[in-house]
């Protein structure tokens, strides 16, 4: 009698079956796991540098709301909700593009190093075991500085979203005049996200510059 596959594993199996049917139609375009990996890091750097300059906006529309009078509040509070939800948007962004980075990084190393064996030549095997390393080197460099970058957005939303709560339900210029305090302390956290984001997109470019380099 036919041993038959346990239900719970279906779902990886299909999952694994969908990754090489894509695969296997991307390559017959020209696209090899390596020109994949390269094109999302390349969105990867476009979603980082969309979600900087989104939580820089939402920093500066939170920053206006302390000055306004209390005519507009309710205004100013609307654009700040809105600007909490592109932002919001923003992070999910590159949360599911470095989600994506890391599935084709695994299938290309995975795919690299089985490919090794199959060399006659030891030199060559050396040779391409050592770029195989090299690379991998860089890809680490790059998703931890892509991983830093990810984490500092978590507490920066979270302290807007706090506030975008609180003046939902305190829309008054004595509460306005109570978050200017919270103001600077955001202000820090920002400025940090920032400039791991920016060292986050020059990894990218180098991770992009050094797989352009591989090839020539």
């Amino acid at each position: 009698m036919p041993r038959r596959t346990p239900l719970v594993a279906l779902p990886v199996l299909l999952g694994a079956a969908c990754s090489s049917v894509y695969y296997g139609t991307m390559e017959t375009f020209g696209y090899h796991k390596r020109d994949l990996l390269v094109e999302r890091v390349q969105e990867g750097r476009a979603d980082q540098a969309k979600a900087q300059q989104q939580f820089q906006t939402t920093y500066e529309a939170f920053q206006q709301l302390t000055g306004q009078p209390g005519g507009e509040l309710e205004a100013t509070y609307s654009r700040l909700n809105r600007e909490y939800e592109r932002c919001k948007g923003a992070a999910e962004a590159v949360t599911k593009r470095i989600a994506s980075i890391e599935k084709v990084a695994r299938d290309m190393f995975a795919e690299w190093q089985k490919e090794n064996e199959q060399y006659q030549s030891a030199d060559l095997r050396g040779k391409s075991e050592r770029l195989l390393d090299q690379t991998r080197q860089r890809y680490d460099s790059l998703i931890a500085a892509m991983k830093r970058a990810e984490g500092k957005m978590s507490p920066v939303l979270g302290a807007f979203g706090d506030q975008v709560l609180f003046l939902k339900h305190n829309l008054n210029a004595q509460a306005i005049a109570s978050l200017q305090e919270t103001v600077a302390e955001i202000g820090s956290d920002v400025e940090s996200l920032i400039a791991e984001m920016q060292r986050s997109i020059a990894e990218a470019d180098a991770f992009i510059a050094s797989m352009a380099g591989a090839e020539a």
